[in-house]
């Protein structure tokens, strides 16, 4: 089984590039994990309080859990994946089933930050975009996805998002062992990547 980290900022072209990747092997040989599916449960905490979390810092994340189930992927065992809902900030009792595969691509904005997630990883890739692109992406996800105005989303974004990729995202790029820049349009560093997994399958 070959792990392939995808990192980057919130609306770093991340989703494009993982689409990108899938498209170009065949089907059924790869699995997603998202990093989002291992935010922490906040049922215990009152609604009021959950809205307020921080999502974009390491602590939101049960890494140890995101670990526990790649090994077991690569042990040749299924998973029961959380669903986690942003709406209710809170896991769903019902989980996605999630198959072992030949690759494995676990994408989000603090999967580097953890060390022995890291370590798993066969290739570490980070998807770069500079914060004027990031933040246009995030606007328009924001307002058609989570109901949001541009103004809390501006507001979110300079209170939040921006201070944590400077503190937590960014640094994690030197644990990269392939930056792409401007993300899903780098034809070349998606080729390069693509030829990588294929070799390791094919080798």
């Amino acid at each position: 089984m070959l792990i392939i980290g995808i990192a980057g900022g919130t609306g770093s072209g991340k989703t494009t590039v993982v689409r990108k990747v899938i498209q170009s092997l065949p089907e059924g040989e790869v699995t997603v994990i998202p990093q989002d599916s291992y935010y922490k449960d906040n049922s215990h905490l009152p609604l009021e309080q959950r809205l307020t979390l921080n999502f974009d810092e390491p602590a939101a994340i049960e890494f140890s859990l995101l670990v526990k189930h790649l090994k077991e992927l690569k042990a040749g065992h299924t998973v029961e994946q959380p669903i986690y809902s942003y709406l209710s900030c809170t896991r769903s009792n019902e989980t996605i089933t999630i198959y072992p595969r030949d690759v494995v691509i676990v994408e989000g904005i603090l999967i580097l930050c953890d060390k022995e997630l890291r370590n798993m990883m066969d290739m570490k890739v980070f998807v770069d975009a500079d914060g004027d692109d990031r933040l246009i992406r995030v606007i328009n996800r924001d307002i058609i996805e989570r109901g949001r105005t541009v103004e809390k989303v501006i507001d979110r974004y300079e209170k939040v998002l921006k201070p944590m990729h400077l503190q937590h995202i960014e640094p994690t790029k030197r644990y990269a062992d392939l930056i792409i820049p401007q993300g899903g349009n780098n034809h070349v560093a998606i080729d390069i990547l693509t030829n990588f997994i294929a070799h390791k399958l094919n080798g």
